[in-house]
């Protein structure tokens, strides 16, 4: 792995000549990710962060902390025993750097040995979940992390809205496969990363997908085409 989102935070907080990232999807076209915005406060964040922030409670794990900004709050706003996990090592030195007392470079997969109240996924948190072929393997392993009577937030977005309708207001989706699965590839300073795939998922198919591995579900917050869930052992 090139880790390039890590370079890119790397390059930024230290100085070193960043620039900014850009994506692209298999629907969308090359999009520029300013650096910046992953280094974001509270106050900039959206009202799904806000939302998820504020109901963080006790031992938390960030999953996909990337710069750490999500735990850097709770940490120090909030007062809360947070774990920030990230695959992107140079991510996670960052996020160690910047102050974050527990910081791991792991996949969630394999990350062990602890339980928590509150398990964080932002930022799109479904994509890590890549295909609703592996999604039972991601919600089990979230399963034996979290705590009995914990919680689960989680966000995602129903991107339909994405895809061509004609006059009648029917939309042209693939024949093949669930329209949120997608190749996801990331571009910084001239190299590019192996795409990667990036689930996006609509409210109905993440409830289906949770319920049949143990968890209730309810949505807290719904912003446009974007919601925030929270899951909880049934």
């Amino acid at each position: 792995m090139k880790d390039l989102m890590g370079r890119a935070i790397w390059d930024f907080y230290h100085n070193e000549d960043p620039k900014d990232l850009q994506t692209e999807t298999s629907i969308s076209e090359l999009d520029e990710l300013p650096v910046d915005y992953l280094f974001r406060d509270f106050e900039e964040m959206n009202k799904i962060e806000q939302k998820a922030l504020k109901l963080s409670k006790g031992k938390t794990l960030d999953i996909g902390a990337g710069a750490g900004s999500h735990s850097l709050y709770l940490q120090n706003e909030r007062n809360l025993d947070v774990t920030a996990l990230d695959i992107s090592p140079k991510s996670i030195e960052v996020c160690q750097s910047r102050g974050i007392q527990k910081a791991v470079a792991e996949n969630m997969l394999h990350f062990e040995g602890e339980t928590f109240d509150t398990i964080l996924l932002l930022m799109n948190g479904t994509g890590i979940f890549q295909s609703l072929n592996v999604i039972d393997i991601y919600l089990k392993k979230l399963y034996s992390l979290l705590n009995e009577k914990g919680q689960i937030l989680i966000d995602s977005t129903d991107i339909l809205y994405m895809f061509d309708r004609d006059e009648d207001g029917g939309v042209y989706i693939p024949a093949e496969g669930y329209y949120g699965e997608l190749d996801y590839t990331v571009h910084y300073k001239g190299e590019s990363e192996d795409p990667i795939k990036w689930l996006y998922l609509d409210f109905t198919t993440l409830k289906n997908a949770v319920e049949n591995n143990g968890f209730k579900i309810d949505k807290v917050i719904q912003d446009e085409d974007s919601y925030l869930a929270k899951l909880v052992k049934k």
